[in-house]
């Protein structure tokens, strides 16, 4: 390495895995042309790289917030694109962050453009997940299977459930970082998790009005309700934990559908939604190996799956709807159409909609690796997710701000929250 190259992340080298760097490179000569790299591994053991191309200043200085990249993994000004173009040395990878307790670590590297690619220097970025003061609780209570975060301070402060997938097990990220922005979060599975059952051929209501129950307990919690946030099957669980269970207060739902999908739904022991099935003679095979699952979904209006549709005109609380144009798992856009059209037809305007042109399916906290393809556990095969790898990291960024000023307006508090920092 070059003594007289520094590679800088500013302000700090550690940080929340949701925050933004500036990442700066000095002591190159004069226009001298280098690559930039980022390697990381995932909770996996999955490795995923990216690089760009870029040229020094007259000062012999490289600012990723000024300056374009003029090849690699993408061109052009990105701030904080090292990080979202993270690719996987695998096909059909999705990047794993399941625990809380383990940051994203990230090498920073810059190399020679010629030869051999000699580095220059070096950085290694700590993202956590999770603030300093926030605790973490596993939860082993009645039947909720779960992990609680809880922001430091007396409080109160608004609580949301989070239902990550409709996927075994649980994931920690979105919650965790919520927790650190003053939310008390509560993250549930649903099967898979812990002594759950490996597999479920329906799903109880009774188990998130528990879970809601519980944490509207809580002492930190503030509010007479709850926020609930969602991402794709589980996205209809919300839909439905909204309209027929009290206390729901403020409901994000993102990239889902507006009926009841693939199980049935039952509450107090009995049927309240038959389950909307797929018809995978429409799966669409690609040449990368992966399918495109778009339309599989049997049409939720047809009269036949009527009592699949849910009931959204009973909720007595706020709906955020995000939905993304370039969805390949299904048809995001439409069913978020579908709803605010039957909201409108019943005379009600609890609602806003955001939709993102060219986002894919995985909507998840800013700046992470974008996910073109993975496995896809209902279907038993890898599928694409969709999106253009800018234009969905920038929705991601304006999505993670826009859900928790959602939450703060319609989750009030009486008292001044307070967010976690490193």
């Amino acid at each position: 390495m070059s003594s007289q190259v520094r590679l800088m992340l500013l302000p700090s080298a550690r940080c929340l895995f949701d925050e933004p760097v500036q990442v700066k490179v000095a002591g190159l000569r004069s226009r001298q042309v280098v690559t930039m790299r980022a390697r990381s591994t995932d909770d996996k053991g999955v490795v995923f790289s990216s690089s760009a191309t870029y040229k020094a200043d007259g000062s012999g200085e490289i600012h990723l917030d000024r300056d374009p990249s003029l090849g690699g993994s993408y061109v052009g000004v990105e701030p904080m694109g090292l990080l979202w173009s993270l690719k996987a040395d695998a096909l059909h990878k999705r990047f794993h962050k399941i625990s809380s307790l383990n940051p994203h670590v990230v090498n920073f590297s810059v190399h020679e453009e010629d030869g051999e690619g000699r580095m220059l220097a070096e950085v290694t970025s700590e993202r956590f997940l999770i603030g300093d003061g926030v605790s973490r609780h596993p939860i082993k209570e009645g039947n909720i299977r779960g992990v609680m975060f809880t922001p430091p301070g007396k409080g109160p402060f608004p609580a949301v459930l989070d239902l990550y997938t409709f996927g075994g097990g649980l994931s920690e990220k979105r919650s965790s970082l919520l927790a650190s922005r003053g939310f008390v979060v509560l993250t549930v599975a649903l099967y898979g998790h812990d002594d759950m059952p490996k597999n479920i051929n329906k799903v109880h209501l009774d188990y998130f009005e528990e879970a809601i129950e519980f944490l509207k307990k809580q002492d930190k919690v503030g509010g007479k309700g709850v926020g609930v946030i969602s991402l794709s099957k589980s996205a209809d669980l919300s839909l439905s934990m909204a309209s027929y269970l009290p206390g729901v207060e403020a409901t994000v739902w993102i990239n889902g559908c507006c009926a009841n999908t693939a199980v049935p739904l039952y509450y107090k022991k009995s049927q309240i939604l038959s389950a909307l099935m797929f018809d995978r003679s429409k799966v669409t095979p690609t040449e990368t190996g992966a399918f495109i699952s778009k339309y599989v979904v049997n049409d939720p209006l047809a009269e036949e799956n009527k009592d699949s549709l849910v009931p959204i005109e009973q909720a007595t609380g706020r709906f955020l709807f995000v939905a993304s144009e370039d969805d390949l798992n299904w048809d995001s856009k439409a069913y978020a159409d579908m709803m605010v059209e039957r909201l409108k037809r019943h005379g009600k305007d609890n609602f806003e909609t955001v939709i993102y042109p060219r986002a894919g399916h995985y909507l998840e906290p800013p700046y992470g690796p974008y996910c073109p393809s993975s496995f896809h556990g209902l279907l038993g095969s890898p599928v694409l997710w969709g999106g253009e790898p800018r234009s969905h990291a920038a929705a991601e960024v304006h999505m993670w701000k826009k859900i928790q000023e959602f939450f703060r307006t319609h989750l009030r508090c009486d008292a001044t929250q307070t967010v976690a920092k490193l």
